[in-house]
């Protein structure tokens, strides 16, 4: 899953070099998210969410505003950090992170929308839009087999040597 979510932000970002190269004098902004589950108790999903932001155009993005207010509150608490953050400025080839996290009892499938990032450039009245890339859809609380690790070491070590 995580070879498949670098594959597509870098494709986004591939397909969207043309668009930055053209607009000339200007910031890009290019932003990628990201969830990774875990089970802290039973009954119980926490969403560790992080937006990566990259500015791939040529000049300073000021007023970098993120948002990421997609997780409905009948569902989702918030128990660490804020779904939105403000930056005073991403200069050209800059990286910022912003990371939250999310607790769930509701089992169910989730797709989450993309984060919205707005941005003001100095030479344009109106603030500027970016859209992180999506998340693929999560299975919250799903049943997952459990995970062997004694038996799964074991039987790669029976590979590597040989043995049956």
């Amino acid at each position: 899953m995580a070879a498949r979510s670098a594959l597509l932000f870098a494709l986004l970002v591939a397909a969207l070099s043309f668009t930055a190269t053209a607009a000339g004098d200007a910031p890009f902004i290019v932003a990628h998210k990201k969830v990774a589950l875990s089970r802290p108790k039973p009954g119980v999903e926490r969403l560790a969410v992080s937006l990566d932001l990259y500015n791939q155009g040529s000049a300073t993005a000021y007023d970098v505003a993120i948002t990421d207010d997609s997780w409905p509150k009948e569902a989702f608490e918030l128990v660490s950090g804020e779904v939105s953050k403000t930056l005073e400025r991403l200069d050209p080839g800059a990286t910022a992170s912003h990371v939250f996290v999310l607790e769930t009892k509701a089992q169910g499938r989730f797709q989450g929308s993309p984060a919205v990032i707005k941005y003001r450039v100095p030479t344009k009245a109106v603030l500027q839009e970016a859209f992180s890339t999506p998340i693929l859809a999560l299975d919250i609380l799903a049943e997952r087999p459990p995970v062997k690790k004694f038996e799964w070491v074991s039987n790669r070590v029976r590979l590597h040597s040989g043995l049956s």
